[in-house]
Order: structure tokens, then C-alpha cells, then sequence
């Protein structure tokens, strides 16, 4: 079983996300009790649709419980603070545009590009593990290569 390392403020999220489907599986039960109830299940639109919400629900319920029991809390102690790693916040300057850009390198499960958190899963997270200040970093994007050259990391 495959460590999932994770924020405690990324840990929190996911269980205030499970309770919240377990709240919406008891409202989805009732839906389901409901339809039963209005007759002929063959040609009851509600009750397969309840049906269908209930069985995607599990599905992300068990993804969100597996995640939640492999979940081991980042501990920036114990890590090599002159490099970027999981945790990282990660100041950078894209060498063609001569842009500045702050990421936070996060676990797939916390990854919010709107937030400035990239997966160390994704092509500029991989590109950045383990770069020091002043490294630079080959990221191979969709749109082509990005050359980013590390100007900061803090934790």
C-alpha cells in the first residue's frame, strides 16, 4: 500500500469531503426509498437515476476512504529544506517569457492549479522535485518544453 503523503490542512479537506457523501448517501437512500414507492421499477426514471447518483457515490467514497487510510502527514522537519520537495513552495522564472511564478508542489489528491498547487505528479512538478535555488528545470509540456529556473523554495 502506497504512502500518500499529504498537508494536514489537505487531510482535513478530504475527511469534511467524505462526511459530506456520507451525508448525501442517506439522502440519496431516501430518494431511492421514494421511487420505490411511486411503483413499476422498469420504467421508473427517478429510481435509476437514484440508483446510478448511489452507485458513483460509493465508488468516490471508497476512493476518498482508501486515500484518507494511505494518508501520512507531511513533516517538513525531516526534509532536505534547500530543495524542492512535497510541500514546497516553489518561486520560479519561466527563462522565455521571463515570467514569475509561484508553485506549491502538493500530492495529486491536493493538487489546485487555481490555487498555485501542482501535483508532483504533473509534468512541472516532476520538473522541479528535488531542484536547489538557482537549478533549472526541464519541464515537457503539451505545448512544448518549459525551462524554468528555481529563484526560491520555502516551506
Amino acid at each position: 500500500m502506497e504512502k500518500l503523503y499529504v498537508s494536514e490542512e489537505g487531510l482535513e479537506r478530504m475527511k469534511a469531503d467524505l462526511a459530506q457523501m456520507y451525508e448525501r448517501r442517506m439522502k440519496v437512500a431516501g430518494a431511492i426509498e421514494h421511487a420505490r414507492s411511486l411503483g413499476d421499477l422498469r420504467e421508473n426514471a427517478e429510481y435509476h437515476s437514484a440508483k446510478d447518483e448511489q452507485a458513483m457515490l460509493h465508488a468516490k467514497i471508497k476512493d476518498l476512504e482508501d486515500k484518507i487510510s494511505r494518508a501520512t502527514l507531511l513533516e517538513n522537519e525531516a526534509v532536505d529544506q534547500s530543495k524542492a520537495f512535497v510541500g514546497a513552495t516553489v518561486r520560479v522564472l519561466n527563462q522565455r517569457t521571463s515570467k514569475e511564478t509561484t508553485y506549491t508542489l502538493v500530492s495529486p489528491v491536493e493538487a489546485d492549479l487555481s490555487n498555485g498547487k501542482i501535483s508532483t505528479q504533473s509534468p512541472v512538478g516532476k520538473a522541479l522535485l528535488g531542484k536547489a535555488v538557482g537549478e533549472l528545470a526541464l519541464a515537457r509540456v503539451p505545448a512544448g518544453e518549459l525551462h524554468l529556473e528555481v529563484l526560491d523554495i520555502r516551506y
